[in-house]
Parts: structure tokens; sequence; C-alpha cells
């Protein structure tokens, strides 16, 4: 079993490794609303603007070298500027 205080550990990695959000490889966001991370959850939430993109199809979490630390394919409409909430959950598996 982990202990509770890795995975606070882990989150606080996390949490520090993430330095944007890119949308559909090309869209990048380093500006954040809340980017914060309590009870072993990262909580991001930024602001897509229309202007930029009118159909999320890719979200990426980056770090600072531009390097890709997660990526999810999505089928999101944006209509008009949109604030997201994006959470990562830190837990132990067991299998």
């Amino acid at each position: 079993m982990i202990t509770a205080q890795f995975l606070s550990d882990v989150t606080d990695y996390v949490d520090g490794r993430i330095a944007k959000v890119v949308l559909n490889g090309t869209v990048e966001i380093t500006s954040f609303i809340v980017k914060e991370a309590p009870d072993r959850t990262v909580i991001l939430q930024y602001i897509i603007p229309v202007a930029d993109v009118s159909l999320v199809e890719l979200i990426e979490l980056r770090d600072d070298s531009g390097a890709i630390l997660s990526s999810n394919p999505v089928e999101i409409p944006i209509t008009s500027d949109t604030r997201m909430l994006q959470t990562v959950e830190i837990k132990e598996v067991m299998t």
C-alpha cells in the first residue's frame, strides 16, 4: 500500500511538471485561472478562446520543454470563450 504522504508528494510533482495545455497540437495555453493540487487531485481551470479554436479534438498537458505528459482525444465544440475545468487524479490502483 502506498502511503498518503507519498501520494501527496506525487500530486505536488505532477502539478509542478504541468506548464501548459496544448489544444489540437498547436494552441498553447499557459495562463491558468486555477492551478492547484488539493487532496491528490491536480485542478486546472483555463479559458479556451473561440478566436483560436472552434473545435477541440486533442488536449495535451505538457511540461516546460514541450514534452507531452498527458494526451486526450476529445470532441468539444467551442462557440464562445469557454472556461475549461480539467482534473488529474493521483491514486493507487490495485490489480
